[in-house]
């Protein structure tokens, strides 16, 4: 496999750094015992893994893609979660791919990927971010959340995109994330089965890899898209096809038995997207979301009419039988939907109160409360798990103002209707089924972001960014075969 350029640091190890490595491990196992703290251990691991992304930065960028599925989230002192082991060689990746950039001239740059429309809108993105941050209520918070951003768009889209120019790469990636997927599937339905499927339980099960059934949900969804398109790759009936076949109807069956309306969706509007990229439909279909977004937002404003949306107290409840779940989620007694609501109100005037520049990135949760309306509270309105708004749009308007929401809006509109003409004008039929990956992708992450917030999630992120790498590099390809034509 072709290795990226990295900087010049031989793989071969030297006598003086052996008796490094030796005096590293000594000195951390002296320490961990002395002031009786594990963590100490794996700072020689941590320093073998920043040498190893050095020597080889392609490895260790699939190592990462590999461990996603697998990571599971861990407390840390001071009251921060981080996903192990998957954010941790995001890090070490983010500081590799900077490091590499820097040691290269200007000159050797690609230029034309950085000046890309979707790239500024992303770079515009991460300004605005930046500006929200510094003038948070929390500035800690904020600040903390702009790093995080970084060591998602670093490596899954600037890092992804040139790493992942040929679609033999492409290959390599379907693998490395389908069957680490693919084993956490089996153990969670292998548990899942001793339930007897049931949807009460499915929350139990998912763990450790998995924080709820919605992030399991999510994680299969929009993975789905790769390993259905992946399979063409491969000789009809071949080992390799079936299984590519099998990894896919596993993907299915998490998903349907994970019991997330929001997934089921969301993979409805893929085949729906499937045909309007086909028959060119892109730009009316925004333009008609759009618009009934508006007018429901104009209607329910109108009068104060969404206070008639407010839940009977008593009969919002939860239900562990998935289909009383949608009988009550259309009578408005499901309590999950529900609770969205009531943040969804709060949120409403949070962004009425700060319009310009919002609460500040990651300051949500610190600064809803006294914009919460009575009449639509719930039994879980505690919100012990400090969790968001459960609206990834609303939440980008609630902390970074209506200038960062249509700044995203601008980044994901353009995005599909970019790709859409990408995928007519590709006639290389791998990089036009890579388009097509990318671009059912994107449409299940947008759909699910109407109803979570996600996007900042080691199972969600990394796809997004990834789908927008692939769109650029395949327009730059079908740019350069212009020009030599």
């Amino acid at each position: 496999m072709a290795m990226m350029p990295a900087p010049s640091i031989s793989p071969e190890p030297t006598r003086p750094m052996l008796w490094g490595a030796v005096f590293v491990w000594f000195g951390a196992l002296v320490a961990a015992l002395w002031l009786q703290e594990p963590l100490l251990l794996a700072v020689p691991f941590a320093l073998l893994l920043a040498w190893w992304t050095v020597a080889d930065l392609r490895t260790v960028f699939y190592l990462m893609w590999a461990a996603i599925p697998l990571s599971t989230e861990m407390g840390l002192p001071g009251g921060f979660n981080t996903d192990m082991p998957s954010e941790p060689l995001m890090w070490v990746v983010t500081g590799a791919a900077v490091l590499w950039a820097l040691q290269r001239p200007p000159a050797s740059w690609r230029m034309e990927r950085l000046l890309h429309p979707v790239s500024i809108l992303l770079l515009a993105h991460l300004g605005w971010i930046l500006l929200t941050a510094l003038t948070a209520q929390n500035k800690f918070f904020a600040i903390k959340f702009f790093l995080a951003k970084l060591w998602y768009v670093i490596p899954f889209y600037f890092l992804a995109g040139s790493l992942l120019r040929q679609p033999r790469h492409m290959r390599w990636l379907i693998w490395v994330v389908g069957i680490p997927l693919a084993l956490t599937i089996l153990y969670v339905e292998a548990r899942h089965a001793g339930y007897g499927f049931s949807f009460k339980d499915v929350n139990k099960v998912v763990r450790p890899f998995y924080r709820n059934h919605v992030a399991y949900a999510c994680m299969a969804s929009v993975f789905l898209p790769f390993l259905w398109y992946g399979r063409r790759w491969y000789r009809r009936l071949s080992a390799k096809w079936w299984l590519m076949v099998g990894l896919t109807v596993l993907a299915l069956a998490a998903v349907q038995l994970s019991y997330t309306r929001a997934a089921y969706v969301a993979l409805f509007m893929a085949v729906a997207g499937y045909v309007i990229i086909r028959l060119r439909l892109m730009r009316v279909a925004l333009a008609l979301t759009l618009a009934v977004t508006l007018a429901v937002l104009a209607v329910l404003a109108h009068q104060n009419r969404y206070l008639d949306l407010a839940p009977d107290y008593e009969r919002t409840i939860t239900h562990y039988d998935f289909d009383n779940l949608v009988e009550a989620t259309f009578k408005g007694q499901d309590i999950s939907t529900m609770e969205r609501v009531y943040r969804w109100v709060a949120g409403a005037h949070m962004v009425i109160d700060r319009p310009l520049l919002g609460f500040g990135p990651g300051n949500f949760f610190e600064h809803y409360w006294p914009y919460t309306v009575t009449s639509f509270r719930t039994y879980v309105s505690d919100n012990k798990d400090s969790s968001g708004v459960h609206s990834y749009y609303l939440m980008t308007a609630i902390e970074q103002g209506v200038p960062g929401l249509v700044i995203f809006l601008a980044l994901v509109f353009y995005a599909l209707l970019r790709g859409e003409t990408i995928y007519h004008e590709t006639r290389d039929e791998l990089r036009r089924r890579l388009v097509l990956i990318a671009m059912l992708c994107l449409l299940i992450i947008c759909t699910l972001l109407l109803i979570n917030d996600l996007l900042e999630t080691d199972k969600v992120g990394p796809f997004f960014f990834l789908s927008l790498a692939l769109l650029v590099n395949a327009d730059l390809e079908n740019q350069a075969a212009a020009t030599q034509a």
